[in-house]
């Protein structure tokens, strides 16, 4: 089958269509495929009419390798978040995380064992994910120690202290451009974190390298074999573990309890922390950065909605809910 005949998801070409570059991978993307294809010697596995699997800026191939064995082609439009991505498969070695096959950097495709694309650790009850994903956690988060640290592709991984002095500077600029948008008291909370853990207070001896885009969607089970999940599209960083915890928190707010939300989502930020061996404060103060930057970009792009589910998750994190605005079970999803 010749990849030229797939129909690219809607979707995903809505999204592709607003990077840069977009418009010309979506027109390469199929000359990419095949390329590869033949190169690695693989089979199509795609029904006539099926669409392929996709993200928000890739498409996901099954195909068949040599000796019939199960894989998937991906192939990304090219940004600077997926510049790392085979670098820190490789380093996890298929332990918590999607085991890489081959890979071509220069043009953003890499061949991954293949999963259950068609499902996710979002189809389980939320209180049956926090020991899975802690799992998962635990596997992930090695550390560059020993003769393991002089290996090269560490030194490709952007760090989180590096986007913590970053967010000192530009989340004030931020805030005062789009008008003081929420109370200051949360700005100034997330900048005190950013300094207290940014290059000057790095705790390097804790350094790990961390998954920073671990949700529900990006946890699938392992083919065959539904009890087992592996983590995908890692977005990977070095350093505190506890950055990987936001993804949780600001996704699946509609199930969180009726009664007291805010405290569920508390209980919650905890609970996942201690299912991964993680400081629950320190995740809890990551949360509220990264929620921070989120709704600071959510509101620069005129999505009002997805910044106030930013504010409400890091503001009733820290026990101190913002006014006006809209109870968790209006809150727009993800």
């Amino acid at each position: 089958m010749d990849a030229r005949n797939i129909e690219l998801p809607r979707t995903l070409v809505r999204k592709v269509l607003n990077l840069p570059g977009g418009r010309a991978w979506v027109e390469a993307w199929a000359d990419i495929a095949n390329r590869y294809l033949e190169t690695w010697d693989l089979v199509l596995e795609l029904e006539p009419g099926a669409e392929p699997w996709s993200g928000h800026c890739a498409v996901v191939l099954p195909v068949v390798r040599a000796g019939g064995r199960p894989a998937v082609l991906k192939i990304t439009v090219p940004h600077a978040e997926a510049v790392p991505e085979p670098d820190a498969l490789a380093l996890w070695e298929g332990r918590g995380a999607v085991g890489l096959l081959d890979s071509a950097p220069e043009d953003f495709v890499l061949l991954l064992e293949r999963l259950d694309g068609d499902s996710s650790l979002a189809e389980l009850p939320l209180a049956e994910t926090t020991d899975i994903w802690g799992s998962i956690m635990r596997r992930l988060s090695i550390p560059p120690a020993g003769a393991a640290g002089s290996d090269p592709r560490w030194f490709s991984l952007p760090s989180v202290a590096d986007q913590a002095e970053q967010w000192t500077d530009t989340l004030p600029l931020e805030w005062e451009a789009l008008g003081r948008p929420f109370d200051r008291w949360l700005l100034e909370y997330a900048l005190e974190v950013c300094q207290l853990h940014g290059a000057v207070g790095r705790r390097r001896n804790h350094d790990v390298l961390v998954h920073s885009d671990l949700h529900y969607l990006n946890i699938l089970p392992v083919l065959g074999d539904p009890r087992q999940f592996l983590a995908i599209d890692p977005k990977p960083l070095l350093g505190d573990a506890e950055f990987a915890v936001a993804p949780m928190l600001w996704n699946r707010i509609s199930e969180l309890s009726a009664v007291d939300p805010a405290s569920h989502l508390r209980d919650r930020c905890t609970d996942l922390a201690l299912a991964a061996d993680l400081d629950p404060m320190l995740a809890r103060d990551w949360s509220v950065v990264r929620e921070v930057d989120n709704a600071l970009d959510y509101l620069r792009e005129g999505r009002s909605d997805d910044a106030d589910r930013s504010l409400w998750v890091a503001s009733n994190l820290l026990r101190k809910p913002l006014e006006n605005l809209p109870p968790a079970a209006r809150l727009t999803a993800p």
